[in-house]
């Protein structure tokens, strides 16, 4: 692990300082959870740091998943472990009767970007996993909130049930949208979710509808000098597929984003490949709008087939529906947002994040602390899971700052601040919020009822349908 920059004691006392400043007109049950978050911060702390310098990657989180699933087991939950056909998937679940109450977590790592907690890049491992989207601070920090609703069902202050989901994989695979096909979210009243970020908000905009491809071309190989005559290379394919590809980006909305990566591409130059293959995710605004980057990609790859003499193959292999947002919840997000005050970093905390800026080329503008109200947002991009979900239950979904404002995500910045007090402090700032808006979810039936009326009003008329093939969760990758 690494240490924090302030011990943790002390970091834990600002906190509850903070919190106890601004919890005068709180009802006592609020209160009950904010703490307890408090009491549990040392044991969240060493949570998040153990998943960051585990730094497993989708669906090779082992260690990550038991680590968190055995806290929760340890705190009194009943916990189901490898569900969905997922070994690293899990449902933690205490109470009983409604309301139903469920939290997300993650915590898989992202390839390549292994990175020590300092402000200047230099991997913790060469070559290795790091926590780039700060997932090892998201599936402790919500289950910390959990914990915290636990404790008070437990103390006959609240009535009904709350579940905690781990869910792997995000990056890659989808571990949700197996999850979700196996009922997992159905019985729910409402769930919540958050994302360390460089800024905070209550989220009130959507993500990125997005599809993930595989583009496959066979050929036949030669002798790249004897015979090539007699060959036909699948590479040509692929290069015709990415130059239509690339061609197409001019006749796109400016909300379309479309990358891909060669995966295979021949062993050898003097033998014509009979083999290719390509890796692509094709994202818009909605759902609609990919739909038709689809279409198109599928055409584009029987037209370079068709002039490179070899077959194509389009193999659709997941992919997210985008946010549905619940603007009710949102607000009652953000209602808890200005009671628990602004997040509050210290002088070196602050020039940590400079450094990083100003190796990163960003203006050195330290730290986001200010709340982004709902109505100063605006759309950024991206694309997650989470999205799924939202078209099967309400769900509520937050972000906070963890993270140097505009400094590069799914980069070391991320992982660097994620095993240090920043990613603490905003990690435990989340677990608050998320535990004090889920006590309004229990006690007040109106604010609950409102949130699935939106819920039901915005999903009228949807079938939802997952992007991803029949059969069983893909394996591990090598």
């Amino acid at each position: 692990m690494i240490a924090a920059s302030r011990p943790v004691t002390a970091l834990l006392v600002a906190i509850t300082l903070c919190s106890a400043a601004l919890a005068a007109d709180a009802t006592p049950i609020k209160q009950a959870a904010v703490a307890s978050v408090d009491g549990h911060g040392k044991d969240l702390i060493a949570l998040s740091d153990q998943i960051w310098a585990f730094a497993e990657t989708a669906l090779k989180e082992t260690r990550s998943s038991k680590a968190l699933a055995d806290y929760a087991a340890a705190q009194g939950f009943a916990v189901q472990r490898g569900v969905a056909d997922l070994p690293t998937a899990f449902v933690a679940t205490f109470g009983e009767g409604r309301p139903i109450i469920g939290i997300m977590g993650e915590y898989d790592a992202l390839p390549g970007i292994s990175q020590k907690a300092e402000p200047v890049k230099g991997p913790l491992v060469e070559g290795a996993a790091g926590h780039g989207c700060g997932h090892n601070m998201f599936g402790a920090a919500s289950l910390g909130a959990a914990i915290a609703i636990k404790e008070q069902i437990a103390a006959g202050k609240i009535k009904g049930t709350i579940r905690f989901y781990g869910t792997p994989a995000e990056e890659a695979v989808g571990g949700k949208l197996y999850m979700a096909r196996a009922g997992l979210f159905s019985a729910l009243d409402a769930v919540l979710a958050w994302h360390p970020s460089d800024r905070t908000q209550a989220d009130a905009t959507s993500s990125q509808a997005l599809v993930d491809l595989i583009v496959e071309f066979k050929g036949k190989a030669a002798h790249a000098a004897a015979d090539p005559w007699n060959g036909r290379s699948a590479v040509d394919g692929l290069e015709l597929f990415t130059h239509g590809l690339n061609m197409m980006r001019e006749h796109v909305k400016p909300t379309v984003r479309m990358h891909y990566v060669i995966q295979k591409g021949g062993e050898v130059p003097n033998v014509v490949p009979e083999y290719a293959r390509l890796w692509c995710w094709l994202r818009d605004k909605d759902r609609v709008g990919v739909e038709d980057l689809l279409k198109r990609a599928r055409a584009i790859a029987e037209g370079a087939a068709l002039m490179a003499g070899v077959e194509s193959k389009v193999t659709v292999q997941s992919g997210d529906w985008e946010m549905l947002v619940n603007l009710p919840g949102e607000r009652l997000l953000e209602a808890n947002l200005r009671w628990l005050g602004e997040l509050q970093f210290t002088a070196e905390e602050q020039e940590f994040a400079k450094k990083i800026q100003k190796a990163t080329s960003v203006a050195e503008a330290g730290l986001v602390t200010k709340m982004r109200p709902i109505e100063e947002q605006e759309f950024k991009g991206g694309s997650t899971d989470v999205g799924d979900i939202s078209w099967i239950v309400p769900t509520l979904h937050l972000s906070v700052t963890t993270a140097p404002y505009e400094a590069p995500w799914h980069a070391w910045p991320v992982v660097a601040c994620g095993g240090m007090s920043i990613g603490h402090k905003g990690m435990l700032y989340a677990s608050k919020t998320l535990a004090a808006t889920m006590v309004d979810l229990f006690t007040d039936p109106k604010t609950l009822s409102a949130i699935q009326d939106e819920f039901r009003k915005k999903t009228a008329g949807v079938t939802y349908k997952a992007y991803i093939p029949d059969g069983p969760p893909p394996a591990p990758s090598p």
